[in-house]
């Protein structure tokens, strides 16, 4: 019989609930007409903010890691990142069923006319694989494919900054705010990169050669 790790499994439970809240919140707004004058471009902004913010925290779980040298973070990664997906989602139903009322069609047009939907878009899609290949089963499958394929989450990560500054008009505190964050995230793995590249030469001119 498998053996419980129960306080792994409370605080995933406590962490569901965290990423649930927003939602919870969201939907409470909702019914309480607290939403103001543009309740559908608040959702709208509501739900893609969540989706970034996860993004962002399931890319901060590495450097966490290592920060604190402990292997904990990286459990949390994946969730993350599923919510991530769940609330890109979202962002993307609000725009497709309140925002266009239906005409579906039109957001071929969009993606055409528009830069900032064609990046967020983009952003999501590339989404797509990245959730539904986040099964312990897919990483077995795909063993260091998996690696490989998940670093798209870099790219989703500039669309997705790219996509809110060009959705922003004025006021671009916010869509910076969430660039510096990620643009400290991603220079991290490549200083981390370039720092075992440089130690890899080093090494081999240390071992000695073979007899």
């Amino acid at each position: 019989m498998r053996k419980i790790d129960w306080p792994w499994l409370g605080l995933k439970t406590c962490a569901h609930a965290l990423a649930l809240l927003p939602l919870l919140l969201l939907i409470r707004a909702t019914l309480i007409d607290a939403l103001g004058a543009d309740p559908v471009a608040e959702l709208t902004h509501r739900t893609g903010d969540w989706a970034l913010r996860f993004l962002l925290l399931s890319l901060a779980m590495t450097p966490l890691r290592r920060a604190l040298d402990r292997p904990w973070p990286i459990r949390f990664r994946r969730l993350l990142g599923l919510y991530a997906f769940f609330y890109a989602s979202l962002h993307l139903c609000v725009y497709l069923v309140l925002d266009l009322s239906g005409y579906w069609a039109q957001i071929l047009q969009d993606i055409v006319k528009r830069p900032f939907i064609t990046v967020g878009f983009l952003a999501w899609l590339l989404l797509i694989p990245l959730a539904v290949t986040s099964t312990k089963g897919w990483i077995r499958r795909l063993g260091r494919r998996w690696g490989q394929l998940h670093r798209l989450v870099y790219a989703v990560g500039v669309l997705a900054v790219l996509h809110f500054f060009w959705l922003v008009k004025a006021d671009l505190r916010e869509p910076l705010a969430y660039a510096a964050i990620l643009g400290l995230l991603l220079g991290l793995r490549l200083y981390w990169r370039l720092r075992r590249n440089a130690v890899k030469p080093r090494a081999s001119a240390n071992t000695p050669a073979a007899p």
